[in-house]
């Protein structure tokens, strides 16, 4: 049993809370990575689980049992950290199976599980070296392979790849996601800054408040896949965390609420919401979002040329050529005598307008996302993936 509870944890530095009301389940096999902007605890919650840090109150349990009180080396867990934390002076397969030695494991087994580790991750050519042979990528994978070896029930990996440039990023990212399909009993607990690691890698994502969110309504902002965070985000913070580039935010006024879906004025034109928003006044203010790639141009994009919508004149402020995507920047005229606000457009590749050309913007109404005064979402009316 590999399962991880935490109930009602909390972690506090004096009188500053870090970690505020944390009610969470990882199954056994799950893939959980805990993403959030900088401060918000994540790491501090990774580390509370390997022991490193002591729990101020609340319950932890891996595999049902207790171990608040556990040192790190009996609770069964291995953790990788961003700094590789190799011995300079041993080999590769020295710094492999030195945990295992420590723990007075034979020297027949430790071989063994050393060059199974090595065989995983391609390491097999490598035992022999020193550290400062190796590239970043292949010391990363020697501290992953140090974690194997100890067959522990938790993987916990603490930002691995942000010190790799970006070809070694993709392809050590590839190994995990292998490592965590060979190892299907064994749960991981992985910390990102980094979105496209977090949407590709979990099974299960864990959003993190940051600063007086903390306090006001705990350090967890959502739980759930990728899909379910991404096209289901649960309040303002969400929405706009997940997703690169950001969902556009737009301040609009409710003007009809029904169970399907909601007009709301936006700069005099109006734009219908496929959410229920009946919970709200007419006439109260809410926040209109849309993602850069779920706007249609002309009627070339990602919404479907027949889908009613809203149109909103814009003017090309910039283009960004990326090869396969272009990314406009163009302004729209929130309010008479305010500086335009600046959208993002996501296209294919081919389209690139000339600064200042006007554009007509659509809206399809299942593209949209509503929240309301306190930032929190509306419930949708059309199912989308998860």
């Amino acid at each position: 049993m590999a399962d991880i509870e935490l109930k009602a944890v909390q972690k506090a530095y004096g009188p500053v809370p870090v970690i505020r009301d944390v009610d969470l389940a990882i199954r056994e096999g799950e893939f959980c990575v805990f993403v959030g902007p900088s401060g918000c605890g994540k790491s501090t919650l990774l580390r509370m689980i390997a022991g490193l840090e002591d729990i101020t109150d609340g319950e932890l349990r891996v595999g049902g049992e207790r171990v608040n009180e556990l040192p790190p080396a009996q609770r069964g867990v291995a953790m990788v950290f961003q700094s590789y934390a190799l011995y300079p002076h041993m080999t590769v397969a020295e710094n492999m199976a030195f945990g295992l030695k420590v723990k007075g494991v034979d020297k027949p087994e430790i071989e063994r599980k050393v060059k199974d580790a090595a065989g995983i991750l391609q390491l097999s050519t490598l035992l022999d070296r020193l550290p400062k042979a190796l590239s970043g990528g292949q010391r990363q994978r020697v501290a992953i392979g140090r974690a194997i070896v100890t067959e522990p029930r938790v993987f916990l990996f603490d930002e691995p790849l942000s010190n790799l440039d970006a070809a070694l990023r993709v392809q050590t990212r590839l190994e995990i996601a292998r490592l965590h399909q060979e190892h299907a009993k064994a749960s991981m607990v992985y910390v990102t800054h980094d979105q496209v690691e977090a949407m590709t890698l979990a099974d299960k994502i864990v959003l993190l408040h940051a600063g007086k969110l903390v306090e006001e309504r705990g350090s967890i902002a959502q739980v759930g896949s990728p899909m379910a965070l991404y096209h289901r985000p649960a309040s303002l913070f969400v929405a706009e965390f997940m997703g690169s580039p950001k969902m556009n935010i737009l301040q609009a006024t409710l003007r009809q609420a029904e169970a399907e879906r909601a007009i709301v004025d936006l700069a005099g034109i109006e734009v219908s919401v496929a959410v229920d928003a009946r919970r709200a006044a007419i006439g109260s203010q809410v926040t209109l979002g849309f993602r850069p790639e779920h706007i249609g141009v002309g009627g070339v994009g990602n919404v479907r040329d027949a889908a009613p919508g809203a149109a909103l004149p814009v003017r090309v402020r910039h283009v960004e050529r990326l090869g396969d995507v272009s990314l406009l920047y163009v302004d729209f005229e929130s309010a008479p005598g305010r500086a335009p606000k600046v959208l993002t457009v996501r296209q294919e590749g081919s389209v690139r307008p000339q600064v200042g050309t006007p554009l007509s913007l659509r809206l399809a109404p299942e593209s949209l996302h509503l929240f309301d005064a306190d930032g929190l979402a509306f419930a949708r009316s059309i199912e989308l993936p998860t």
